[in-house]
């Protein structure tokens, strides 16, 4: 049985973006003035403000670090090698780098779509696997250390673990003193790439002896197979500190440091909800878990479980309050489904004695994008048009396939969206090769990502 240890229930972009990764949780978001970058901000907030928003941050971070969910099967693959066991209890959300292929727990499912999907032995997390498909992710669902941090430190989507420092961030510094005895919560710890990629963790708490001294730092990070805690005492906290060249930064102005890229602008992520003890479908459950959103055609699959031995004989299918399909039942099993008409649906059991099982909420969306160009000049704007159903298109996120310190991203405004297009800048994308765009979509159920790829190539190139 899922259960749910320290969480207390909390709460939740501009144009053209330019998202020089950094991050703090994770990274660097964002068209900055790097010749400011770092210094004070006019209005400092106070010390009880800076406390009051680190103490919140703490709280999200264990959310989804102290949550615990035990696999009701084998098969949920382990970033690195192996697989979770049936039946064993595990803490903090798993680590995968679902890149556009899956879905970030917290940023784009709730932590109880999560939950509802360990529940179900036939969901995409027991049955589908990212790893040898997608680098650095195994399970569907994860988290890594850069969206782990952002969804703490309360940003609408994640900040790259790549780019650290105040060069880079308005509102952040680094610590003068990197030192047990000066760390405060709240603070990033940075370690730069070194044959191989980026990590932060984030200090979650401080343990001091009468005199006030420090004698043992609480730091929390997502990390292969799931988040970690780790006490360390202060000697150790320190060598920690001075090995592979890692830096402590302390965010002293969260919104200069987030800039556009607050959560409270977006649907998700939802602290309110993701720190509510879920009500899990014991009867029903779909291949995604449960509260989530489908691609307009894509297959639903229901697994009618009925765990009770309640006895069923119908499945009834909704799309808002219209009736659309009741399917005589013969017992246990799995019923597919694909839907054209994008909306809200519902589906649930009627069990044995007449009576209705709880039942499962899904949205049907349609997302998709056009580039004006299928090769980008550097140096020249262009455009992506863009097209949705049921699905607020939110962001437009650009990957570089040859360079990871490359990620970009594009907040689409209000104004994009009743243009059905949005201008990227000329100064956007600076450098040559691969790259993939991801249009993100978002409704009251969860995110949507839609992939593109185009080929970038300097002016001179791109005469020839």
């Amino acid at each position: 049985m899922t259960t749910r240890t320290d969480i207390r229930p909390p709460q939740p972009v501009c144009r053209s973006l330019r998202c020089t990764v950094w991050l703090l949780p994770a990274l660097l978001i964002g068209l900055v003035d790097i010749s400011t970058a770092g210094e004070p901000p006019a209005n400092k907030p106070d010390k009880d403000e800076l406390n009051a928003w680190r103490e919140q941050a703490v709280e999200y971070a264990r959310i989804m670090s102290q949550v615990k969910w035990t696999p009701v099967a084998d098969g949920l693959p382990i970033r690195g090698k192996g697989h979770f066991k049936k039946g064993v209890e595990y803490t903090g959300v798993p680590y995968s780098s679902v890149k556009s292929v899956g879905r970030y727990i917290g940023l784009e499912i709730y932590l109880k779509t999560f939950l509802a999907a360990v529940e179900n032995p036939l969901s995409v997390l027991y049955t589908e696997t990212l790893a040898g498909k997608v680098p650095n992710a195994a399970p569907y669902y994860g988290k890594v250390c850069s969206s782990y941090t952002s969804y703490a430190l309360q940003c609408g989507t994640w900040f790259v673990s790549r780019h650290p420092g105040p060069e880079y961030r308005e509102g952040v510094h680094l610590v003068e003193s990197q030192s047990a005895q000066t760390v405060e919560i709240g603070d990033v710890i940075f370690t730069p790439p070194v044959r191989g990629g980026s990590h932060v963790e984030f200090v979650t708490g401080i343990v001091r002896n009468d005199d006030g001294s420090v004698t043992h730092v609480i730091v929390e990070e997502s990390t292969p197979p799931t988040t970690r805690t780790t006490k360390r005492d202060a000697a150790s906290f320190d060598a920690h500190i001075s090995s592979r060249n890692r830096v402590l930064y302390r965010i002293t102005d969260l919104d200069a440091w987030r800039a556009a890229n607050r959560a409270e602008s977006f649907l998700f992520p939802n602290y309110e909800e993701d720190s509510l003890t879920p009500a899990i479908n014991r009867v029903l459950l779909l291949d995604r878990g449960d509260w989530v959103p489908y691609r307009k055609d894509q297959v639903v699959k229901f697994n009618v479980m009925d765990r009770d031995a309640l006895g069923v004989k119908a499945l009834v299918l909704q799309r808002g309050e219209t009736p659309l399909e009741n399917i005589e039942l013969v017992g246990k099993g799995m019923v597919e489904r694909s839907f054209s008409t994008c909306g809200d649906y519902t589906a649930h059991c009627i069990m044995r004695d007449g009576s209705s099982s709880q039942a499962c909420e899904f949205a049907v969306c349609d997302l998709d994008l056009k580039p004006s160009v299928t090769t980008v000049t550097l140096g020249t704007p262009w455009e992506i048009e863009f097209t949705s159903d049921n699905m607020k298109v939110i962001i437009a996120y650009f990957y570089c396939e040859s360079d990871e310190y490359r990620h970009q991203t594009v907040f689409v405004t209000d104004q994009d969206r009743q243009n059905g297009r949005v201008v990227i800048p000329a100064d956007l994308l600076e450098k040559t090769g691969q790259w993939q765009i991801w249009l993100i979509g978002e409704n009251r159920y969860g995110r949507l990502k839609k992939r593109r790829d185009i080929v970038v190539k300097s002016p001179a190139a791109a005469v020839k």
